[in-house]
């Protein structure tokens, strides 16, 4: 089971939620939201309710502000827990749509999927074992998607406006 609690303010200041489990919105709790303590599990917030927009995955730690989970704003919506407990990962991924074009397989995180794939954009997916987190620049940067396992058909399924996949990395709270 997984805890996290938002505050209205920097540096845990202000009004405060705890959540130990998914929410599909938070705005009931909270207008807005500039600091996180995650006490346990890695998680995913929401800029939007309903697990819409940005997305940030945060591991067990202090978040004083929200440059510190590369925030853009202090809105934040919703929440979900990720499972753990997956000990293998594996994800495919295609350079087209419907699982078409060359295909690389990945076990463990990738600082930089066009050094490894030779594309820069991946249209379809099918994450086999575990949790992935996909970032639109390499070295885990910019946009972040979270998979969890199933298939993908295309960018789109997974959330994202364009294919671009710079690095991924599996979604554990060991790092």
């Amino acid at each position: 089971m997984g805890k996290i609690i938002f505050y209205e303010d920097k540096n845990f200041q202000g009004r405060s939620y705890e959540c130990s489990s998914d929410c599909t919105d938070l705005l009931s709790y909270f207008s807005r939201c500039n600091s996180i303590r995650v006490e346990s599990g890695p998680w995913m917030i929401y800029e939007h309710s309903n697990y819409r927009g940005y997305q940030y995955f945060l591991k067990r730690g202090e978040y004083p502000d929200c440059q510190h989970w590369m925030g853009f704003n202090d809105s934040i919506r919703s929440c979900r827990i990720i499972p753990q407990g997956t000990v293998s990962h594996q994800v495919k991924v295609y350079e087209r749509e419907d699982f078409k074009g060359q295909l690389m397989e990945f076990s463990d995180d990738c600082t930089s999927v066009h050094d490894q794939f030779r594309y820069h954009d991946i249209h379809s997916c099918n994450v086999h074992d575990g949790h992935w987190i996909f970032f639109e620049e390499p070295n885990y940067k910019g946009r972040q998607y979270y998979l969890k396992p199933g298939e993908y058909r295309r960018y789109s399924d997974w959330g994202a406006i364009n294919s671009r996949v710079g690095s991924l990395r599996r979604a554990m709270d060991n790092y």
